[in-house]
């Protein structure tokens, strides 16, 4: 059973059992799903998902951020509980070591020779690695890499 088979599976039994916060969570992802279905004419299916998924995940993050700011402890909390759900619906996350070997493959194919050139490493990688890894931390290593 594939992600996008799952997410809706959930998203019935979590009607049926009652549970608001997974259902208004589940919910949410599936309106930004409806919503990138009908603005970019992308097919609901399990790339849709995983874009979205991260989309959720990455504006619960700049939440946080945000209600530490403000010591909010109750909203960083349930925001955390979000998270814990949403990654339900992400691939297996690759190790740090996983993402090293991809880039490194990468310089080893493309032979950068400045920093102008990280846009072709990025488009290598960005097949391989999107949503199996925080893209930041990617564009950052190939950053520093460059350097």
């Amino acid at each position: 059973m594939d992600l996008f088979e799952k997410f809706n599976k959930d998203m019935v039994t979590a009607m049926k059992e009652q549970d608001k916060e997974r259902l208004t969570v589940l919910r949410m992802v599936k309106g930004a799903m409806q919503l990138e279905h009908i603005n970019a004419k992308k097919e609901m299916n399990e790339e849709l998902l995983i874009d979205c998924v991260g989309k959720q995940i990455k504006m619960r993050n700049d939440s946080i951020a945000e209600f530490e700011k403000g010591n909010r402890t109750d909203l960083i909390e349930q925001t955390k509980k979000e998270i814990v759900i949403l990654n339900d619906y992400l691939p297996e996350q690759l190790s740090q070591d996983e993402v090293a070997v991809i880039i490194d493959e990468a310089f080893a194919k493309i032979k950068p020779s400045s920093a102008k050139e990280m846009g072709l490493i990025m488009k290598e990688v960005t097949p391989k690695l999107k949503g199996k890894t925080d893209m930041k931390q990617v564009s950052d290593m190939i950053k520093n890499r460059l350097a």
